[in-house]
């Protein structure tokens, strides 16, 4: 029985008749304001910190590493294997694991570490959202799983927002099982309207940008 035939069979039990033909969708309206570097950083900076994220801007790669090194002052944490922590020498810091491929060994790390570190592939001014493709070099447990998110990003990845992501990306499924977009501290009001950070993600979340 073709499609038609059975369409016509329900249009007729409703009492219908078939309608005019379907239209094409409207194109997509992107819009991307103009915006340089240095107000992009401050824009996401801002927006992190609004969000009870900490932030720091470096100046060098160096300066950066010597940044996290300071925050985990003696905690156990996994990086992910994002080219960019290695230029900023995140692997060799005290207490940090990295280089996971096999899953079950991830998942382990990630459930006792006190802090997962991350590059990200972008971050979004406008809203103070990190951009996460899933991939070998980023995996995904890593921003999730432990207490504490670090990430470290270029400041070249810092877009104003999800419109120009959209023209980078306007199939993310074609590049990655996933894309994760964080935006802050995991946090929920669910019970009683009472804020709580932490519940589905971790409780403490910081940006670096380095340029």
């Amino acid at each position: 029985m073709s499609r038609e035939h059975i369409l016509h069979k329900v249009r007729t039990a409703l009492g219908r008749t078939a309608g005019p033909p379907v239209t094409d969708a409207p194109a997509v309206r992107l819009r991307i304001c103009e915006m340089d570097t240095d107000t992009r950083i401050s824009s996401l900076l801002r927006r992190v910190e609004a969000l009870a994220g900490k932030t720091r801007r470096a100046a060098t790669a160096e300066e950066a590493g010597a940044y996290v090194s300071s925050i985990l002052d003696g905690k156990s944490a996994v990086a992910s294997n994002a080219p960019f922590l290695r230029q900023c020498g995140i692997p060799d810091l005290p207490g940090v694991e990295s280089g996971f491929t096999a899953t079950a060994e991830l998942r382990a790390i990630c459930a006792t570490a006190d802090v997962g570190i991350t590059s990200a592939d972008y971050a979004l001014a406008d809203t103070g959202t990190l951009v996460l493709l899933s991939s070998p070099e980023e995996a995904r447990m890593i921003s999730l799983l432990p207490p504490v998110h670090i990430a470290i990003v270029p400041q070249e990845r810092v877009l104003t927002g999800l419109d120009e992501l959209l023209t980078i990306l306007p199939d993310p499924a074609a590049q990655s099982s996933s894309m994760v977009l964080i935006t802050g501290p995991s946090r929920t009001a669910d019970i009683e309207q009472i804020l709580v950070r932490g519940v589905h993600g971790p409780g403490e979340i910081h940006v670096v940008v380095v340029g």
